[in-house]
C-alpha cells in the first residue's frame, strides 16, 4: 500500500512517512524558516552594532596638518588603549557612581509608589478605576525629552510657580537646579514618567491571582492588609524583580533628562552621566573610537549588574 492510499486523517502529522515515522526532507527546515525573520533582525540590529562598536574601540584615528590645507587622517590599531583611557580616568567612574546613587534612591521609591497604586486600584475600594489607571499611565506616554522640558518650567526659578512658594515658606536658598538637588530633580522626573508603567505591570500580575485565595483568607479571618502583605506581594514578586532589573538598565543609560536640564544649570555637565560622556566625546570631540570604548564599557557594567541581580533574585526563588 502506498502513502496515497492512506486516508488523510490516518496519516501521521507533520508529513512523516507512515512506515518509517520520519519527517520528509522539506519539513525539517520549517522551524528555521519561522525563526529566520527574528534572527535576521537580531543579528543585524543587535549583534552587528555590538561587534562594530568593539571593533571601533580597538582603533584610534589621528589627524595631521595645521589646518592650512587638506588634513589627513590615519587609523591605527590601539588594542586596549581606549579602554585603559576610559577605565583609568575619573570622569567615567564619577558618572557611574552618580547614576548608581541615583538608582539606589529612585528605583525603590518608584517601585514602592507603583506597588501602592496597584494595590489600591486592585482592592476594589476605588471608583472610576479605569479613569485613574489611565491618568496614572499618561506620563509614560510623554516622551522623556518633552517631560524634562515640562518639568524644567517648574524648576527654573524665574518661571516656576513653586519656587516662590518655597521661598515664602522660609527656604530662601532652595534651588531645584542646585548642585546638591539637581540629581534628585532628575529622579523626580523619571519617577513621574515610569511609576504608571510599573503600576500597570503590577496590576496585570495582581489580576492573574485566583480570587479563591482571597476568599479563603477572608474566611480564615485575614484582614485586607494581611491579604495584601502575605498573598498579593509574594505572588507578584517575579514582576517586582523584573521591573527592578529593567530599572537598573534604564538608570545606567540615563541621558534625556539631564541633557535637557543642562541648558538651565551649570551643575549638569557634558559628562554628568556615562551616556552623556560618550555623546560628548563622539560629537563634541569627534573621537568616535574613544566613545565606542565608553559605550562598550558601559554595556559591560550594565550586563554585570543585571546578571548579579538576576542571580540574586533566582537564588532567592523570586523569579522562579
Amino acid at each position: 500500500m502506498t502513502d496515497l492510499a492512506i486516508p488523510a486523517a490516518a496519516r501521521p502529522a507533520g508529513g512523516a512517512s507512515p512506515r518509517t515515522g520520519r519527517r520528509g526532507p522539506g519539513t525539517r527546515w520549517r522551524p528555521y524558516a519561522f525563526l529566520a525573520p527574528f534572527m535576521v533582525l537580531f543579528i543585524g540590529l543587535y549583534l552587528v552594532p555590538i561587534a562594530y562598536a568593539i571593533y571601533q574601540a580597538l582603533y584610534t584615528t589621528k589627524s595631521s596638518g595645521l589646518g592650512l590645507g587638506a588634513a589627513s587622517t590615519s587609523t591605527k590599531f590601539a588594542g586596549l588603549g581606549n579602554f585603559i583611557t576610559v577605565f583609568t580616568g575619573g570622569t567615567f567612574w564619577t558618572g557611574i557612581g552618580r547614576v548608581l546613587l541615583f538608582g539606589v534612591v529612585q528605583i525603590p521609591v518608584m517601585i514602592v509608589l507603583a506597588v501602592l497604586l496597584a494595590l489600591i486600584l486592585d482592592s476594589g475600594l476605588v471608583r472610576l478605576r479605569r479613569l485613574f489607571r489611565l491618568a496614572m499611565f499618561l506620563p509614560y506616554a510623554v516622551p522623556g525629552v518633552i517631560a524634562a522640558i515640562l518639568w524644567s518650567f517648574l524648576y527654573y526659578p524665574s518661571l516656576s510657580p513653586i519656587v516662590p512658594v518655597i521661598h515664602h515658606l522660609g527656604a530662601g536658598s532652595f534651588d531645584f537646579l542646585g548642585g546638591h538637588t539637581v540629581l534628585w530633580s532628575i529622579a523626580n522626573i523619571v519617577t513621574w514618567e515610569w511609576t504608571g508603567y510599573d503600576m500597570l505591570i503590577y496590576i496585570a500580575a495582581l489580576q492573574s491571582i485566583p480570587h479563591d485565595l482571597y476568599e479563603s483568607a477572608r474566611v480564615e479571618g485575614a484582614s485586607e492588609w494581611q491579604i495584601a502583605w502575605r498573598i498579593k506581594l509574594p505572588l507578584i514578586a517575579p514582576a517586582l524583580g523584573m521591573s527592578a532589573v529593567f530599572s537598573i538598565i534604564g538608570t545606567l543609560q540615563l541621558f534625556n533628562e539631564p541633557t535637557v536640564l543642562r541648558a538651565l544649570t551649570p551643575n549638569v555637565t557634558s559628562t554628568y552621566t556615562p551616556n552623556m560622556y560618550a555623546y560628548s566625546v563622539a560629537f563634541a570631540q569627534n573621537n568616535y573610537n574613544l566613545a565606542a570604548a565608553i559605550a562598550v564599557g558601559l554595556a559591560a557594567i550594565t550586563f554585570v549588574f543585571s546578571f548579579l541581580l538576576l542571580g540574586f533574585l533566582t537564588k532567592r526563588q523570586i523569579l522562579q
